[in-house]
């Protein structure tokens, strides 16, 4: 007598969903997000993918939270250096998939900390790089996904707000990085940083050029990051 099969948790079943929603979005734009198809990707029951997330706004939104939380945890990974520890206290937290956290609460300006020693931000620069050379390479389907995505938001009021809050918990640890790396307004860093790795990632993904050169290897993406933390860590 065969040993039914273990039904998956309900979790794993909503991130598989996420996941695999992401990659049809990666491959096929929005036009090829649909219940059905990530019911086959995912090689799901037929109707998995709508009981779920009934409409095609929670699905997105679904696709968002996922975003985040992998965002959140790349980032994370940069905290090992210049005595980051708890990054995380910075506030926005992002929840898990189907449930997007709050943007948490602004912070002052914090005084200046000591100065970090030029090994610190040397380390940081180098850290950031290799989190944009994944993104750019092994991680590109997401961030193609992401930036999709970030177009519909754009024209979704539904959608908008969901968004925004994704967003807010990588934001807040790229602060808490930056803090620690002596930022005297490490919020308003933290917006200029991202700024600037979001544009770098465009446009070595989708830009006129994307095609026609080769990703950025690991020295000239330390060089690139070595700047904007330099500049950023000036004015901020």
């Amino acid at each position: 007598m065969s040993t039914p099969r273990t039904r998956p948790p309900e979790a794993d079943r909503r991130t598989l969903i996420a996941d695999t929603a992401i990659d049809l979005v990666a491959a096929a734009g929005l036009r090829g997000l649909t219940h059905r198809a990530v019911d086959g990707a995912a090689g799901l029951p037929a109707g998995s993918t709508s009981y779920y997330f009934r409409t095609r706004t929670a699905l997105i939104g679904a696709c968002y939270a996922r975003l985040a939380e992998l965002d959140l945890g790349d980032v994370g990974d940069l905290s090992g250096f210049g005595g980051v520890g708890a990054v995380g206290d910075a506030g926005g937290e992002v929840g898990g998939v189907g449930e997007v956290g709050g943007e948490g609460s602004p912070r002052p300006s914090l005084p200046p900390p000591p100065g970090p020693a030029p090994a610190d931000r040397e380390a940081a620069a180098a850290a950031l790089a290799g989190l944009l050379h994944r993104w750019l390479t092994v991680g590109r389907a997401r961030q193609l996904a992401r930036f999709e995505l970030s177009l519909e938001a754009a024209r979704n009021p539904e959608l908008e707000a969901d968004f925004h809050r994704a967003g807010q918990g990588a934001r807040a640890r790229a602060a808490g990085i930056l803090a620690a790396l002596g930022a005297r307004r490490p919020e308003e860093a933290a917006e200029l940083l991202v700024a600037w790795t979001d544009g770098l990632l465009y446009d070595r993904l989708a830009g006129a050029l994307a095609r026609s050169r080769p990703a950025p290897d690991l020295p000239e993406l330390t060089s690139i990051t070595r700047r904007m933390l330099n500049a950023v860590l000036v004015e901020g």
